[in-house]
Parts: structure tokens; C-alpha cells; sequence
């Protein structure tokens, strides 16, 4: 969902199908640039369809600023299809490693914290830990802050990744929408079509 807080601008999510190929991420980053587009995170993989990759984007701004970026991505070759899902009911995760300073009079709490927020160890060092936690954004960022006391060495953040809850029609992220504009429910069937005619105009 869209979200904003008193200190933080907008948040919107965005899920793009896009081709699999080399060149398309350098791409799109250079459309976010030129244009000014903040983005607060981007996290890409393989899709369940050969050849497609899904990105899942987060970006700052209004209303406005979202039906830009999407209008832009829509834009490019390689971009099968755009859909803001921000005020979707979604699953939303991220993944964070997080490397704290963990030594013999302090590792029990370290130890607490970590079970708290039913996280993982996954590395022990004589003087550290490495930490493994998934969840939402702000379950991260509270157990960032409940870290911070013993002193965070490394902190390595995937970046979201979302989609939209499961539906009695099946839906999906890419077809959020497509019913209004007489697009096939499930949005897939099209796919090679609007690529195809994607290429024709360029």
C-alpha cells in the first residue's frame, strides 16, 4: 500500500514484467535518472515465465510523480507491463544481513534480540554475528534500532519485493486493473501480443 509517515515522504509499489535480457536494468535506471524519479528501492529476479523477469519498485512521491513513472516504463521496449499496486492488499517482504558487534559479555542480548524478532544467525565470529531477518520494512528498522547499541559493522538490504494476496480469480500483480480497461482477467495471454506490438513502434 501507499504509505507515508510524518518524517517520510510517500511510498508507492510498483511491479513491472519485463524481458530478460541484458541491458534492460541499465535502462531502466537511466529513465529513472533522466528524469528525476526517486527511487527508494529495486529488487529484480527471474519470473515464473521463461524469458521475463519481475522488478518490484518503490517510489517517493505524489500521485502525480507514480502515473509518470509508470507512463515512462510503459514506454520502453522492454517492459511487458506496469502496475502499481499500492493500494492492492499484497504481501510485501524485504531481506536484511546485518553484521553486529557480538562478543562474550554482550552476545546473550544479542542473542534475545534476535529471537524477538524471530530472525537467524547464519555466521559466528569471535567478535561478531551475522543476522538474517525477512519482513516488512519497519519490523527491519526496529530491529536496526535495537541493534544499534552494540554497534552495526555491515548492513546489506535487499530492497522489497511484493505481490498482490491471493484472489478466488486468481489475479496476479500483472492483471491488477486490466479487467477495467477489457484486457483478459489473468493479463498473460496478451503478453507476446503488446511486446510484438511494442516492437512494431519503436
Amino acid at each position: 500500500m501507499a504509505s507515508a509517515g510524518p518524517d517520510r515522504p510517500q511510498h508507492h509499489t510498483l511491479v513491472a514484467l519485463v524481458e530478460d535480457k541484458p541491458g534492460v536494468l541499465t535502462r531502466i535506471a537511466s529513465m529513472f535518472r533522466r528524469r528525476g524519479f526517486n527511487i527508494a528501492s529495486l529488487a529484480v529476479g527471474k519470473s515464473e515465465q521463461p524469458g521475463l523477469s519481475r522488478m518490484t519498485f518503490v517510489v517517493e512521491g505524489d500521485e502525480h510523480t507514480v502515473i509518470q513513472v509508470t507512463k515512462q516504463l510503459d514506454k520502453l521496449i522492454d517492459v511487458i507491463k506496469v502496475t502499481d499496486i499500492s493500494n492492492e492488499e499484497m504481501v510485501a517482504r524485504e531481506l536484511a544481513l546485518i553484521k553486529v558487534n557480538a562478543n562474550a559479555s554482550n552476545r546473550g542480548e544479542v542473542i534475545q534480540i534476535v529471537q524477538l524478532f524471530r530472525a537467524n544467525i547464519v555466521d559466528v565470529g569471535a567478535q561478531s554475528v551475522v543476522i538474517e531477518i525477512t519482513g516488512e520494512e519497519d519490523k527491519i528498522n526496529a530491529m536496526h534500532d535495537l541493534l544499534k547499541p552494540f554497534g552495526i559493522i555491515e548492513m546489506l538490504r535487499t530492497g522489497l519485493v511484493a505481490m498482490v494476496r491471493g484472489q478466488s480469480n486468481g489475479r496476479n500483480s500483472d492483471s491488477v486493473g486490466l479487467e477495467a480497461h477489457g484486457h483478459p482477467a489473468n493479463g498473460l495471454n496478451s503478453i507476446p501480443e503488446a511486446s510484438q506490438k511494442k516492437a512494431n513502434q519503436d
